[in-house]
């Protein structure tokens, strides 16, 4: 029998019981009811290592509500991913409309004062890490920080930070207590020692789960039950989402790359287009079209995503723009698609369950080649399977194509245990910008001092090799001297104007010495954004074009005499030609050209170029912010920043800083003679604004120019 909510009076707040109560949670799940008789309600941090959907969440509201209404204390949420803070602020906000609830997750460069005034505060893990660059003065009144999805400290690319963000907040608010939740941690009691924290383990799931392989129209599950799928297709998935839409359900597939996530939908869509209602059909008509108008001017992407749509399918990957992901989550939560066919974005942090997940594919294109996906992310993947108050089971397949191929993937995946997480932090260029943060922030100012605090680092705790994290770190300042970011004075080094803006900047010191090195040099807008692409924070670069290859010729002098020579010494092959291919996509955007044109030029999809796009704001404001302190006018960098935030020509400033007025809209105006905002002041421009935009638009572009100054 589970312990009754009722039975934590005295022990939580009435207010978190209450909450509890209107949500319809009578019983806590054995996760939570361990915790509790473990101690979670008198202070003492925890690792959470249960599946998906058993309650974890609920374990780390308990313990922020308590900080906050009785130990009248700060609790912060830090979760990896910017869609999953969003969502658990959503959940938060309606669960306690009384308390003050926040979320941070944008512009690194700000301390965001504002958060001070609030009571539960949702963060990015690098944005509370910029906060805690930028002087947060509040540290020392927060209670409990709850840690999401720990074991991306695996992660070689956001590990590290999440890594020295915990070994920071164990240094810095020791008394506060730190709630660590995942699904997939293989090693679990280390973690725990690292963090001296209490171990909750369980594999209690609400929905269970029957994991198996699907071979020749037949699932063999992990209990020993085989089942005969619903059907007779030839093509393994459309056997099981044609099995899964009989039984009245809904499926999603992930696959390696997006396009075979594309061609999965695409195939898939028109199996199912057979089974939907006229109903279902006039629904997910509505939704195609709004999926097909999220871009001013539709992509072939664009087109290739509603059309699968209408027979009831959906591809997900990081090339859609987040409006057509928003759409599509919203559409399979609300059950008018019947499949999601996803590259795994969709498989970590966002909560889009469904009765049955397959897994197409378990090979990935790494580094080293064709490489294995490895068990805790194939994991993760599965615990997507299980709708809890829809599924009674849920169900998660992987696909193989012969017996023996079965027998491996059963031993590989179902019968392993979980890989041990393990530290990536020792790697030099990782490093760099957290040890200029230590020296900026003076939290670290010696040799010896970062030494003894990186052996406090979960890398120090599993390898505690104290000669050669000496050797990094001293190869690392030695670079940040001759970068002139840190000044040595006997053992203590300080962090000279230059490192110290780098260091709230957020970006790495060596993007940061090459647009110092770049800036002298730009003599266009092809070379300012060069400038930019040509940095760690704008890859992948797209691939190398025939024009690019051409045409950098005339940009390579912005190469001699810069840190270029690090970059390909760090990271061995070394191709000016893609940043710079990059930057003509860039240029491109701010002469006007369409998204499909240049999604069609540079072979990348609108989701990628936006992301270009916002990356580009972001390097572009920490451009003129170098700029300045080196004494370089910045009026082309602000320039440039309002083109490639807006994607306009030069022409169309003045009109683009009008709200509800975008790069089409302020063509549409210039094309008929408005130029210029004191052209709308005009009487005879009125009537033209009406007549392009309708009333409600106009009437908003019109005020601004009333009153405008």
């Amino acid at each position: 029998m589970y312990m009754d909510i009722n039975d934590l009076v005295g022990k939580l707040p009435n207010e978190a019981i209450e909450s509890m109560t209107n949500r319809g949670i009578i019983t806590l799940t054995p996760p939570q009811e361990n915790s509790v008789k473990e101690g979670l309600l008198t202070n003492k941090s925890f690792v959470i290592a249960a599946p998906t959907a058993s309650g974890k969440t609920l374990i780390a509201e308990m313990a922020m509500v308590k900080s906050v209404i009785w130990d009248r204390k700060k609790a912060v949420y830090v979760a990896p991913m910017r869609a999953l803070v969003r969502e658990k602020y959503t959940e938060f906000k309606a669960a306690y409309p009384f308390l003050k609830i926040a979320m941070s997750v944008g512009d690194l460069d700000s301390l965001d004062r504002w958060l001070e005034e609030y009571d539960i505060i949702l963060v990015s893990t690098e944005k509370f890490d910029s906060l805690i660059r930028h002087g947060l003065h509040w540290l020392g009144s927060i209670g409990c920080v709850v840690i999401d999805e720990v074991h991306m400290i695996g992660e070689p690319g956001r590990g590290p930070t999440l890594e020295i963000l915990i070994s920071k907040l164990k240094r810095m608010s020791s008394d506060a207590q730190i709630i660590c939740l995942s699904a997939t941690i293989g090693n679990t009691k280390e973690l725990a020692g690292w963090l001296r924290s209490e171990l909750i383990e369980s594999d209690y799931r609400p929905v269970p789960l029957e994991k198996g392989i699907e071979l020749n129209g037949a699932a063999q599950y992990d209990s020993g039950k085989e089942e005969k799928l619903d059907s007779h297709s030839k093509i393994p998935e459309i056997r099981i989402i044609e099995d899964t839409i009989r039984k009245g359900k809904q499926a999603i597939i992930f696959y390696s790359t997006k396009r075979n996530a594309e061609a999965g939908a695409e195939r898939l869509s028109k199996d199912i287009g057979r089974h939907l209602s006229k109903e279902e059909k006039e629904d997910l008509s509505k939704i195609s079209a709004e999926v097909l108008d999220a871009l001013s001017k539709p992509t072939a992407q664009c087109e290739k995503e509603a059309k699968a749509i209408l027979g009831g399918a959906a591809f997900h990957h990081s090339g859609l723009v987040n409006e057509q992901r928003s759409l599509i989550e919203d559409a399979f939560r609300a059950g008018k698609l019947k499949v999601v066919c996803s590259t795994t974005t969709l498989g970590l942090g966002v909560n889009l369950p469904a009765h049955t997940v397959v897994v197409r594919d378990t090979f990935r294109y790494g580094e080293s080649g064709s490489e294995y996906i490895g068990i805790n992310e194939i994991t993760q993947l599965f615990g997507r399977a299980g709708r809890p108050k829809y599924d009674k089971t849920g169900r998660a397949l992987l696909i193989a194509q012969s017996k023996p191929e079965a027998v491996d993937l059963y031993n590989r995946y179902i019968l392993s245990d979980l890989d041990p997480i393990t530290s990536n932090l020792g790697i030099l260029p990782i490093l760099r910008t957290h040890i200029l943060a230590f020296v900026a922030t003076k939290f670290l100012t010696s040799e010896e001092s970062m030494q003894d605090f990186l052996n406090t680092t979960f890398y120090g705790y599993q390898y505690a090799n104290s000669s050669e994290l000496k050797m990094i770190i001293a190869s690392i300042l030695k670079e940040l001297y001759e970068w002139g970011f840190v000044e040595k004075r006997g053992s203590i080094y300080k962090a000279t104007a230059i490192g110290e803006r780098v260091s709230e900047l957020y970006i790495d010191p060596l993007s940061a010495r090459w647009i110092l090195d770049a800036l002298p040099k730009i003599k266009d807008d092809k070379s300012i954004l060069f400038m930019i692409s040509n940095t760690l924070e704008m890859r992948p670069y797209v691939k190398a074009t025939e024009d690019a290859n051409e045409e950098f010729l005339n940009y390579h002098y912005m190469l001699e005499g810069t840190v270029s020579s690090y970059e390909a010494d760090e990271f061995a092959i070394y191709d000016p030609v893609k940043p710079f291919s990059t930057a003509l996509m860039l240029n491109d955007w701010i002469e006007e050209k369409t998204e499909k044109d240049i999604i069609k030029a540079y072979r990348t999809t609108p989701g990628a170029l936006f992301t270009k796009v916002s990356n580009a704001d972001w390097l572009l404001y920490a451009s003129t912010e170098l700029a300045k302190l080196v004494r370089i006018n910045t009026l082309r960098l602000l320039e440039a920043r309002i083109r490639v935030k807006y994607g306009v020509k030069k022409e169309l400033l003045d009109l683009i800083r009008l709200e509800q007025v975008g790069r089409v809209r302020a063509r549409l105006m210039h094309e008929k003679g408005i130029r210029s905002v004191a052209d709308l002041r005009k009487k005879e421009s009125e009537s033209l604004v009406i007549e392009m935009f309708g009333n409600e638009i106009a009437g908003k572009i019109l005020s601004q120019v009333s009153t405008d100054k």
